[in-house]
């Protein structure tokens, strides 16, 4: 995705594929909050999250994991899915 915004959001292949298995108006949602991030990358509603450098942006019952890298300006998306499972293996 460009930098339109002053960041460069970037989509891990993993997260993609989560996206992929979204219905059509969750991965729209999803969407729009990702771009997003390229103006905004700690948007209110986001949080840090505890004991690693990532946040969270919550989009109904799911969520958007993503690293921040401020020195280059880019935001790597990586994870998306329901609450219940997203936070397994981070």
């Amino acid at each position: 995705m460009s930098a339109r915004g002053g960041y460069t959001v970037r989509i891990k292949r993993s997260a993609e594929k989560e996206m992929d298995r979204l219905s059509a108006r969750t991965f729209e949602r999803v969407t729009e909050e990702i771009l997003r991030l390229e103006r905004d990358p700690r948007p209110p509603g986001s949080q840090k999250l505890r004991g690693v450098q990532d946040y969270r942006l919550r989009v109904g019952q799911y969520r958007i994991l993503y690293a921040i890298d401020d020195r280059e300006r880019v935001v790597e998306v990586i994870a998306v899915g329901h609450r219940r499972d997203v936070y397994r293996g981070i």
